[in-house]
């Protein structure tokens, strides 16, 4: 059974020979409408294109890539409840790669009327990191479509396992540096992650503290997915909602916080980006 369980955003139960073929001609992800991000190190010019990963030491489905979060807009509209200035009639727009200090944050969900941004919620997402590499995995299951590929990558002993300590690390270390900004601004950061590296954090970090569910009032939310099989396919629904603020981030690491930023200049940004493609359609 291949550890592969998605490739460019189809179940790979779907794929016959012909399917697949057009798939591996097209690079492209479904979820983010572009090129797959996720490329060989050794050439960049193809796409791995995987997006989902069953882990052998427990048989999980885990997510590897974040493009993935982004099916439906489920993961947004579970957001639209911290858009506390919300008004009915503003549009919702999703906008990519907002820069705050301390980084860019993933995505902003914006509350819009008449093109003036009337609140924001931002949101970053954090799939799981894979040490090694899927490659010989998914030519093997290519090898099996009858597709032609290298017999050293199918023969390759290498595998890929889960990076579950630094993927954790970072990922608090990064809304470390960016909750303070927010948070100055009287605004929410929410996390989007799966809920198994939620559980990891929670054996590794301090979280006792968080609010369970989420509060409000609080800054900083953490939002947790199961991943299940439904059919053929994948689905994820929303399983957990933590929170707390920078403050509690910095508790979570053992450090102190700071950061500050005009509320124009990301308006001004979020304004600049706007337009017909950021539009979110919810099904």
């Amino acid at each position: 059974m291949s550890k592969i369980l998605e490739l460019f955003g189809q179940s790979i139960a779907t794929f016959d020979s012909r399917t697949l073929k057009h798939v591996l001609a097209k690079q492209t992800c479904p979820f983010s409408e572009k090129r797959c991000i996720k490329t060989r190190k050794s050439q960049s010019d193809i796409a791995i294109g995987t997006c989902s990963v069953r882990y052998s030491k427990d048989n999980k489905n885990v997510l590897i890539c974040p493009n993935r979060l982004l099916y439906k807009n489920q993961v947004f509209q579970d957001c639209i409840h911290l858009l506390t200035l919300h008004e009915p009639g503003n549009e919702f727009h999703v906008v990519p790669e907002i820069s705050v200090p301390g980084g860019t944050v993933d995505f902003f969900l914006a509350s819009v009327r008449n093109g003036k941004v009337k609140d924001f919620v931002a949101i970053e997402f954090q799939t799981m990191d894979t040490t090694g590499t899927v490659w010989p995995e998914r030519q093997r299951f290519l090898a099996e479509k009858k597709i032609e590929v290298d017999a050293s990558d199918v023969q390759s002993n290498k595998t890929f396992g889960i990076n579950w300590k630094t993927t954790s690390k970072t990922t608090l270390v990064q809304l470390h540096h960016k909750i303070g900004t927010i948070e100055h601004l009287g605004k929410h950061l929410v996390l989007i992650v799966q809920d198994c590296l939620l559980e990891y954090m929670k054996r590794g970090f301090c979280f006792a503290h968080l609010a369970n569910p989420g509060k409000i009032g609080d800054s900083m939310h953490i939002h947790s997915y199961s991943v299940n099989q439904t059919g053929i396919d994948l689905s994820f629904s929303l399983q957990e909602r933590l929170s707390t603020d920078a403050a509690g981030v910095a508790t979570c690491l053992g450090l102190a916080a700071e950061a500050k930023v005009e509320l124009q200049a990301i308006i001004r940004d979020l304004e600049r980006k706007i337009s017909e493609k950021s539009l979110m359609v919810i099904p």
